[in-house]
């Protein structure tokens, strides 16, 4: 799963983000994920982690193989008592060493390694579909923002419009200085929206910036990067079960958490190894003199072999608090995988009681955006006909842009859920069909149709 999420990855990376006007790349979602896949730090940190992994499995199989150890010696006497013995005393030798049997330290070693490189993998895997979904989740907060700003600019030129047309009707003496100064309060309470809005957006940037690993130029507080695309509503969620499920058996968190107790259970046969013998055999060549000059010549050399042992019939309780500071650590591993169960299952009905308040809001504001349309038209032909007032026109215009709004954040709430949902049950995102409009065929809605409703939602 994860060589197949990097190829797809490697190839929106390769299709390249659109060029604007100035250079400023600008990326979907889908691209946007691709690059912070390649260039969050998060996710450099965890990969490097796992080479270490690696590294400590070579080490871990070195107990395998025979060791090549060089000794040598060279010490002269400059005053000694009358003595036949001669002055210098010298060896040097050249050893393959080989381990016969280590009480089941090398195998339970090397199997710690790879459990550990496994281990490694899984917090990478974990890691990167985070990351993934923070990145969703912010490039879609971008979009409502967005979105929001286009909505809070129409309102406050659609209000300015309607003090200036006060303004005129009152030097005309067909309205009273009230209907222009509510015209007036309405367009300064709009304003502080579009402001709040405003600078919501260059958050999302800020925070995309922080997922793509990107640094924003010192003089310049625009975003080196643009987003492209409008917030859709993305349909098709498989059943709560299924998702529980998968997270369960699939969830990189949770087999990681089990790799751990697998860990310290190997790690306890290492620590109780300590208490048995060491045996290994060896071979090899030495030089050495002989200091006593009836015994023999003063230089010798040859082949030398044998077998070595070692038993720690006592080591102070050392071995002991080793195994009762491994079990301890057992245990703890126990109740994290326990607690991260717990929470895995958590995350996927959080996310699914997400996607039904979504989905109900949704369900509802999509009437109500029409039925706010027409209001606001019924509420403008009466104020001409002289049948309403300035104020009708003013609440109800407040009321389709708070519907309008109210039916993005819903649309934003819903997309943000499916995000949690793939990361909780380790789907990949073309499974909750998170890929881009010309892949999935144009099955989406945009947030900016607010007068119908996205296909599909009465059927869940």
């Amino acid at each position: 799963m994860r060589l197949a999420f990097w190829a797809v990855a490697v190839s929106i990376l390769l299709v390249g983000p659109t060029l604007l006007q100035g250079g400023v790349p600008a990326y979907d979602v889908e691209q946007a994920v691709a690059l912070a896949q390649a260039q969050n730090p998060e996710i450099a940190i965890a990969r490097k982690k796992l080479e270490a992994a690696h590294g400590g499995l070579i080490e871990a199989r070195a107990g395998y193989l025979p060791s090549l150890v060089s000794t040598g010696l060279l010490d002269k006497r400059q005053d000694q008592s009358d003595t036949r013995l001669r002055q210098e005393d010298y060896n040097a030798s050249v050893r393959v060493l080989e381990n016969v049997y280590t009480g089941g330290a090398t195998t339970n070693r090397v199997a710690i390694a790879r459990l550990k490189i496994e281990q490694a993998d899984y917090d990478f895997q974990e890691t990167a579909n985070r990351i993934a979904m923070e990145t969703r989740i912010a490039f879609y907060e971008a979009l409502l923002n967005r979105a929001k700003i286009q909505v809070h600019e129409d309102s406050v030129r659609a209000l300015e419009e309607e003090a200036k047309n006060q303004d005129e009707r009152l030097r005309a003496g067909l309205v009273g200085k009230l209907n222009l100064q509510r015209a007036e309060v309405a367009v300064a309470n709009e304003r502080p929206e579009l402001i709040n809005a405003q600078t919501q957006l260059k958050n999302s940037y800020l925070r995309l910036a922080e997922l793509f690993g990107m640094d924003f130029p010192p003089d310049s507080e625009q975003a080196p990067f643009e987003i492209a695309g409008q917030l859709e509503y993305q349909s098709g969620t498989p059943t709560l079960n299924e998702c529980l499920v998968r997270a369960d058996t699939e969830r990189p968190l949770i087999k990681a958490r089990q790799h751990e107790i697998e860990i310290e259970d190997r790690q306890y046969v290492v620590d109780r190894s300590e208490l048995r013998p060491r045996v290994g055999v060896f071979s090899g060549y030495e030089v050495y003199n002989e200091r006593d000059p009836e015994v023999g010549h003063e230089f010798n050399h040859g082949y030398v072999f044998g077998i070595s042992g070692t038993w720690n019939i006592f080591d102070g309780f050392a071995t002991k608090g080793r195994m009762q500071a491994t079990r301890a650590r057992r245990d703890a591993a126990v109740k994290a995988f326990e607690a991260a169960r717990r929470g895995v299952a958590s995350e996927v009905r959080s996310a699914f009681f997400d996607l039904q308040q979504s989905d109900r809001v949704l369900e509802s504001e999509s009437k109500n955006v029409q039925t706010a349309n027409d209001s606001l038209a019924v509420a403008k032909s009466n104020f001409g006909a002289g049948l309403g007032t300035q104020l009708d026109i003013l609440q109800v215009a407040s009321d389709v842009r708070r519907t309008g709004t109210t039916r993005m954040g819903a649309i934003y709430l819903h997309n943000a859920a499916l995000a949690r949902l793939a990361r909780a049950c380790a789907f990949t995102p073309e499974t909750l069909a998170f890929m881009s409009k010309h892949e999935k065929g144009g099955g989406e809605k945009r947030a900016s149709d607010l007068a119908e409703p996205p296909k599909n939602l009465s059927d869940r």
